[in-house]
């Protein structure tokens, strides 16, 4: 539609979570450094100052101690900081998903992680600030929307002068960021210190990290508790994938104490060890969204395993349920076991024996024995039928009766095998399988990446005085013609049915959400091309042509439209929005004083 007088002024798109940066360093005793900002768009401005517990908040929402009551059983005792909100679901959930099962007989100090679903639609007053902090993430680092992540330190040791002979307790941090690296690490400072301090020392760790910078991607942090100093990076989407980005710098290493060279990755070939023959299989289950249950003897194994099969697809980003750890109490139980359906869109980490037979229908189950040392050569397996599934104490293995699209790669369990060999370290074992599934989803989604971006309009069809165009749809015979000449055998060796994997993926949750997520940036980016057209034109000379009515018409749906451009921060070139503020603010000018007082008039919010 044209934009003249009362006309449409294009349509709306799709509420984006991305607003104005508020970093908040000035006031904050850690040391920030700032690389160079991303592309798409000016820098942000330095943000206000921040309410007590606002910093605190964009890395925890709380941090929780669980012990063990003989007549309750698992209790949070202790909720910091004290206003912290937990529904009484979500305190359930965290009392039985900080202790391990009884069967696991973790003595001593265990870490692992769960997740769980969000009890409320609670809105953090911080909405804004958290959303700009998500903006330049990479897909698989974006904060949770509907779910928590609980980081578990959890101690078991004897002790006589308890009825119970044991003492059990769990320091369990909440948050929405999937940073699992760096909060393991968090807490292997912080629990030790608790257990032997108690309280005060929680309070000090909690006043600590509210003098953290936020956690803003592409910038190296240095982070002060309780004595020591963690020097990080938050990776932004623009980093090469596979690449480490962290910084030394000359004047602040002095007092750093510990250097974590990721937030996130856990160890892949550790993970993988027990069942690395099939590798290539789990990568096409995880990639196609299929149930998929891993039993394991411990939770600190279960959780493992569950983060390296979501993150073996990066850098797309794996859009279905997962749990590292998942119990018979947790609160979607009987929804993700019901025999009346069929197994839901999911990977599960369980440890209870009891899911061997509860789980016995599902299609695809992996079976973790104790994760063995590098060193130890791990045997052949051949991939199990689940009807020989009986007991969690059946051997390692995957069972399933699933086959695979894609010829098997030798090649890198050879390369694998022979690391193990010559005692390769671990750290390399774990980047060559690294690189090795990010190349292989690389190859898969190139083609995917390429047919969607043929689907955005050409820049010469965008008009100032039009709406935005449309873009074409996804139509999968015309992505499946594609492949023939431009197919993932352009960089990718592997031979197979690439034709079945792709139609099978394109029905797939992974593939729902990746495209949503592609057409809101290429709506997004149409927006913009239509803004920087619209700052080109001589607005006051278009004004002239119509009468007053239309002209303030003109100057709202302008006005509407910065807005949402600055709501939504639309990848615009450096300037273009105090340009368009000028040409608009010209135009009220040029408008006699009483239409001026109108249009100058804020937003009625």
């Amino acid at each position: 539609m044209a934009l003249q007088g009362s006309e449409e002024l294009g349509e709306q798109v799709e509420e984006s979570e991305d607003l104005d940066d508020q970093d908040a360093s000035s006031i904050s005793p850690a040391e920030e450094i700032t690389l160079p900002p991303g592309p798409g768009g000016d820098e942000e401005p330095e943000d206000a100052v921040l309410l007590p517990w606002d910093r605190f908040s964009t890395w925890l929402h709380c941090i929780c101690v669980v012990g063990f009551d003989l007549e309750l059983g698992q209790a949070v005792e202790v909720i910091y900081p004290h206003h912290s909100k937990l529904s009484e679901k979500e305190k359930t959930s965290i009392c039985y998903l900080s202790f391990p099962d009884s069967n696991s007989g973790c003595l001593g100090d265990t870490q692992f992680c769960f997740r769980f679903r969000q009890g409320s639609n609670r809105k953090s007053s911080l909405g804004c600030f958290l959303e700009t902090a998500d903006r330049d993430a990479p897909p698989c680092l974006k904060r949770e929307q509907g779910h928590y992540y609980g980081y578990v330190y959890f101690r078991q040791v004897r002790d006589k002068s308890l009825k119970r002979g044991y003492f059990q307790k769990s320091l369990v941090l909440i948050s929405k960021l999937p940073y699992v690296t760096f909060f393991h690490s968090l807490l292997k400072i912080m629990a030790p210190e608790y257990f032997e301090k108690q309280e005060p020392c929680l309070e000090a760790a909690c006043n600590d990290i509210d003098r953290w910078p936020s956690p803003h991607p592409g910038r190296i942090l240095t982070l002060p508790i309780m004595g020591v100093v963690l020097k990080v990076r938050i990776p932004t989407c623009y980093d090469k994938p596979g690449t480490s980005q962290l910084v030394q710098s000359a004047q602040s290493d002095s007092l750093v104490s510990i250097v974590l060279p990721t937030i996130h990755e856990v160890d892949l070939f550790r993970c993988f060890y027990p069942v690395f023959f099939h590798i290539q299989m789990l990568w096409e289950l995880v990639l196609l969204g299929e149930a998929l249950v891993v039993m394991a003897p411990s939770p600190a194994e279960s959780s493992d395993t569950v983060l390296a099969l979501v993150s073996c697809i990066s850098p797309l980003r794996y859009c279905s349920d997962f749990r590292p750890y998942f119990t018979i109490h947790d609160s979607e139980f009987k929804e993700y076991t019901t025999r009346t359906q069929a197994p839901p869109s999911v990977i599960l980490g369980v440890t209870n024996p009891f899911f061997a037979k509860t789980l016995q229908h599902w299609p695809h189950i992996i079976r973790i024995g104790d994760m063995k040392q590098a060193g130890e050569m791990a045997k052949q397996m051949k991939v199990k039928k689940l009807k020989n599934l009986k007991t969690l104490d059946s051997k390692p293995g995957v069972y399933t009766a699933y086959k695979p699209y894609l010829s098997k790669d030798e090649d890198i369990i050879k390369q694998l095998q022979k690391g193990v060999q010559q005692k390769r370290p671990s750290a390399a074992q774990n980047a060559i399988l690294r690189r090795y599934f990010l190349e292989l989803t690389q190859s898969f989604i190139i083609p995917l990446e390429r047919y969607v971006a043929s689907l955005m309009p050409l820049q010469k069809t965008i008009s100032p005085w039009k709406s935005p165009p449309q873009l074409r749809p996804f139509i999968q015979q015309d992505f499946m013609k594609t492949l023939e000449k431009a197919g993932p055998q352009l960089t990718s060796r592997l031979k197979g049915d690439w034709i079945g994997l792709y139609r099978h993926f394109l029905k797939s949750p992974n593939f729902d959400g990746w495209f949503r997520n592609r057409r809101r940036e290429m709506t997004q980016k149409l927006e913009a091309l239509h803004l920087e057209a619209l700052c080109e034109e001589d607005l006051q000379q278009r004004i002239q042509k119509h009468t007053e009515v239309e002209a303030v018409d003109l100057v709202l749906k302008l006005k509407d439209k910065l807005s949402q451009a600055e709501r939504e921060q639309l990848p615009l070139r450096p300037g273009t929005l105090s340009k368009l503020t000028a040409h608009i603010e010209a135009v009220i000018l040029a408008l006699p004083e009483d239409l001026q007082g109108i249009l100058h008039k804020p937003p009625t919010p």
